[in-house]
């Protein structure tokens, strides 16, 4: 096969791989987001500390991150197959990508969560801050160059599960490769799209890595945290009172 009977199929199969996992990262990362920051603050010690509602999230996380990806393809057909209209193509995969990346991305949001300064939520307490309030304000921002990170290896993960879907059918650069390059014995043309996946996930690396080294080197450079302002900015006050007395 030369390339310009190539190119054409490339383009085609990099255009269904790019919407396929670029519209499941946003519905993992809508859906993961809340998730992962319910687990923190339903914790043991947590700020909306819940047993029952905490292990309940736990379970299906767990369940959901447990299954194979393929796995999970075949049990969502029927689903896939209501919300869609088809278990063929791009759009149908997007149903298992989006529900498979979920939960993992939502374990990622714990742990990137988990690792902010608690100094800082106690500061937002005293100040009569609301839990709202410290989820938008110190949590999701302290973590942002984590959560940076947390998206790019959930968007590296699903460049790999569309690969698998073409396994099925679900079209993108894995469907090329299984279609032409082993059914058809087209090596280079199965080379090439190995050779695509590797340069796109590096591409993504980079760009998710820069991303969150800058993000923290702003964060770095952006002067005392909420708990130092606080304390900075009940000096004057205090000096106030000294004078009148």
């Amino acid at each position: 096969m030369t390339w310009s009977e190539m190119q054409p199929l490339l383009e085609q199969a990099c255009t269904e791989t790019l919407v396929m996992v670029g519209w499941s990262t946003l519905i993992a990362v809508v859906g993961g987001l809340p998730l992962g920051i319910l687990l923190v603050l339903t914790d043991k010690g947590g700020l909306l500390q819940n047993t029952v509602v905490n292990k309940v999230i736990g379970q299906i996380v767990n369940i959901g991150r447990s299954l194979p990806f393929i796995i999970l393809m075949v049990a969502l057909m029927n689903f896939t197959r209501w919300v869609t209209g088809t278990t063929i193509g791009s759009e149908a995969a997007i149903v298992p990508l989006a529900i498979g990346g979920i939960p993992f991305f939502a374990r990622l949001v714990e742990t990137a969560v988990r690792e902010v300064d608690h100094g800082l939520v106690e500061a937002v307490q005293a100040m009569g801050g609301n839990t709202w309030t410290i989820v938008r304000k110190v949590l999701v921002p302290e973590a942002l160059p984590s959560l940076i990170a947390s998206t790019t290896t959930t968007v590296i993960a699903l460049i790999g599960y569309s690969a698998m879907a073409g396994t099925v059918g679900g079209g993108g650069l894995g469907d090329l490769a299984v279609r032409y390059g082993y059914q058809r014995f087209e090596t280079g043309l199965m080379w090439t799209t190995v050779a695509i996946l590797a340069v796109v996930i590096s591409l993504i690396q980079f760009a998710g890595d820069f991303a969150a080294r800058a993000l923290h080197r702003r964060g770095a450079r952006s002067g005392p945290g909420p708990k130092l302002r606080l304390l900075k900015g009940e000096e004057p006050a205090t000096a106030e009172v000294g004078k009148a007395a």
